[in-house]
């Protein structure tokens, strides 16, 4: 992002937040973009760390399921309380809380001293990523006014596939001559330095909540939508995929003789590339209406590719991981333009919907990697592989309850407001 951000004098529809200077927001955008990476950089620590940890604890693939499982779950579970508490207290605190969180307790994974520690560490580091992830989006989005928010919500979203790439790389390089806990402990302290800068250059006024708070005890209308429920079934197996191809795949080439910086290289190509995917599938969902069409394309190709893994060499899983971590990318931006055009689902509510269906999706990936563990453990890494394949394309079933959506008019009225009778509010942060 280049260029100065300028804050008109007559007060927008959705306005940024008042008394920045254009200085202030670039610095407080980048401060969150930085931030952003590191919070993905400590997901992604734990994976090449597996077959260290395995060594000091006597475990093996089926608990390295379990400690990916713990981090998921608790990041799926609190994914809906994050948006409600950020509602009522503000998006700053919350997210800036959460990064903290995730710090502290990537810290202290690195002086676990037996792996039930080291698991409950894990799920607590979880229980910050989820405090952090929607609250820091609607932050960012807070420093611009509407119509402005595009560019840097979008690089902001970007820098996630950024960090898990370097955490992957990284970690495979630092766990050899340092040791597991180093690892994990270097990458927390990262963190809590960034969550600190930030803290500092964050103005605090940022993402403040609305004077007038939202009546306690009203059950958000978003959390009934049958849509949003299937969207987050439908994409369990996909979301579980991602993280075990860029975790599982550090010891698994180890096993096969790679090098641990070669493991990490391939690992990152299931994970880089995303960054790209994801322009391309919010260009096309907003200029195509067969969104479902491209979620079981880009999906069903996705799932062929985790099955040809263990049957090729190291060239085509390259050139595997790409093609699957740009699919995934790409899928995951149309999921979150489609609550954009979902008939019965208010603007306002649009973050707790995508709140309600990360959650489902980071429980049931949770429940995937955990499974892939056990079974890699009991069958050998092929089967787990070609099971793996199978649990990203049976959940798509459930887009039979998403309905068909429109494309998006220029000049028009929005899709939704001609299925409601009237205008809507635009979409928020």
């Amino acid at each position: 992002m280049s260029g100065a951000v300028v804050v008109p004098n007559e007060a927008p529809p959705a306005p940024a937040t008042p008394g920045l200077s254009p200085a202030h927001t670039r610095r407080a955008t980048w401060v969150l973009i930085a931030l952003r990476a590191g919070y993905a950089y400590n997901w992604f620590t734990i994976g090449p760390a597996f077959t260290a940890i395995g060594a000091s604890f006597s475990v093996g693939e089926a608990e390295w399921g379990l400690l990916l499982a713990a981090f998921l779950g608790a990041a799926g579970l609190l994914q809906v309380p994050a948006g409600l508490l950020a509602r009522r207290y503000g998006t700053r605190p919350i997210a800036l809380g959460g990064a903290g969180l995730l710090a502290v307790a990537s810290i202290a994974s690195g002086f676990a001293p037996n792996f039930a520690t080291l698991l409950a560490l894990r799920a607590l580091a979880g229980a910050g990523a989820a405090l952090f992830f929607s609250p820091a989006i609607g932050l960012v989005g807070s420093l611009y006014p509407e119509g402005k928010r595009g560019l840097p919500v979008g690089t902001f979203s970007s820098a996630f596939s950024g960090g898990a790439a370097l955490g992957v790389v990284v970690s495979a390089i630092v766990v050899g001559p340092l040791g597991w806990q180093a690892d994990l402990a270097l990458g927390g302290l990262g963190l809590l330095l960034l969550t600190g800068v930030a803290y500092l250059l964050v103005p605090r006024r940022a993402g403040a909540p609305p004077r007038e708070r939202p009546a306690g005890g009203r059950f958000p209308d978003a959390l009934r939508l049958r849509s949003l429920w299937a969207i987050g079934i439908a994409f369990v197996g996909l979301e579980g995929a991602s993280f075990a191809t860029g975790q599982f795949l550090v010891p698994y080439g180890e096993g096969l003789g790679w090098s641990a910086a070669v493991a990490g290289g391939v690992a990152m190509a299931f994970v880089l590339p995303s960054l790209f995917g994801g322009p391309v599938g919010g260009v096309l969902a907003e200029s195509y209406a067969n969104r479902r069409a491209q979620f079981v394309v880009a999906t069903g190709v996705g799932a062929a590719l985790v099955a040809a893994i263990p049957w090729v060499g190291i060239g085509a899983i390259v050139v595997l991981g790409v093609a699957f971590s740009f699919g995934y990318g790409f899928v995951y931006a149309v999921m979150y333009v489609l609550p954009n055009y979902l008939p019965r689902l208010d603007a306002e509510d649009i973050p707790i919907g995508i709140g309600l269906f990360n959650s489902i999706q980071l429980a049931g990936g949770a429940v995937v990697n955990w499974g892939f563990g056990v079974w890699a453990a009991a069958f050998g890494y092929p089967w787990a592989w070609s099971l793996l394949a199978i649990a990203v394309v049976l959940p798509l079933a459930a887009l039979a309850y998403v309905p068909a959506t429109g494309r998006a008019r220029r000049g028009g009225a929005h899709p939704r407001d001609a299925a409601s009778g009237g205008p809507r509010p635009g979409p928020a942060p």
